[in-house]
């Protein structure tokens, strides 16, 4: 079994208030844990700041952060990541490759100083240990680890883990086709075929689309065709538009899921959800 906890949901900034509460407002940070496995963290969102906090402080840390690309609202909770305060944490950080050759560790180290940020990464105790990667598979441990590059805006991946037959798949950000019919490249169907739970992209509703069809995002409509076509058992609704209301996003993800067959959910800051499979 594989356990799935959502520490931050939304997409683009972070947002807080009454009418976010419920579902959350801090931005993509996943974490997936698996019997006797080193825990893995979809992306640096704020919400990883919540995720360090259940990380306890005894005893040598280990994790590994799968990012799928490095716009901010992915990477900002890094350097609020109470573990990196540690020296017997190890934190392993696989990304993108670039395509102007520079260095993930060189980006992270532009980004984490000052004047934005009042210390270098460089500074913190713990080992922070990058990885480049691209249309890749390779094991951490026991589990699977399956990377595909992703129609987004910059260099973006997705990514499944499997671990003992489960399959987590994770799209955090995923380009819609723009037409009349909905597609599906090699490299997303290879991560979403038969998963037993989908993480996908659905900030937008068709209407809003209509104008943001170049934002790097997806509609409802597609999460739901994606998991349709590629026959996953659960859908998460995730990338939460800042601007969607507990109340509306709570009808969108109601509409999803009384108009198809398959597990559908909005995911919730807070959140665990156990996983198995039903494709044995």
């Amino acid at each position: 079994m594989i356990s799935v906890s959502f520490h931050g949901v939304r997409g683009s900034t972070p947002c807080n208030g009454p009418d976010t509460h419920h579902f959350g407002g801090n931005t993509s940070c996943v974490s997936l844990c698996a019997d006797g496995q080193v825990p893995v963290v979809f992306d640096l969102g704020t919400g990883l700041r919540y995720f360090g906090k259940q990380c306890g402080d005894t005893g040598a840390f280990r994790a590994v952060c799968l990012l799928t690309h490095l716009h901010y609202d992915h990477t900002l909770g890094l350097p609020f990541f109470e573990p990196l305060l540690r020296s017997d944490t190890t934190f392993e950080i696989y990304a993108p490759k670039q395509p102007d050759g520079r260095s993930i560790r060189e980006l992270f180290l532009e980004k984490i100083k000052p004047p934005m940020f009042p210390v270098p990464l460089d500074d913190f105790a713990a080992r922070v240990v990058f990885h480049e990667i691209g249309d890749d598979d390779f094991t951490i441990g026991d589990m699977h680890i399956r990377s595909r590059f992703v129609p987004h805006i910059g260099p973006t991946l997705g990514f499944r883990v499997t671990h003992a037959g489960v399959s987590v798949t994770y799209l955090s950000d995923h380009q819609q086709p723009v037409g009349p019919e909905f597609t599906l490249t090699q490299g997303a169907r290879e991560l979403c075929e038969r998963t037993d739970l989908l993480i996908h992209d659905a900030q937008y509703t068709d209407e809003e689309f209509v104008e943001k069809s170049s934002w790097g995002h997806s509609t409802y409509s597609y999460a739901k065709w994606v998991a349709e076509t590629c026959e996953v058992q659960q859908l998460a609704l995730f990338h939460h538009d800042p601007s969607r209301t507990d109340a509306a996003l709570a009808e969108l993800a109601g509409q999803v899921g009384g108009a198809t067959k398959i597990g559908v959910f909005a995911a919730r800051e807070g959140e665990t959800v156990d996983v198995v499979t039903c494709n044995a």
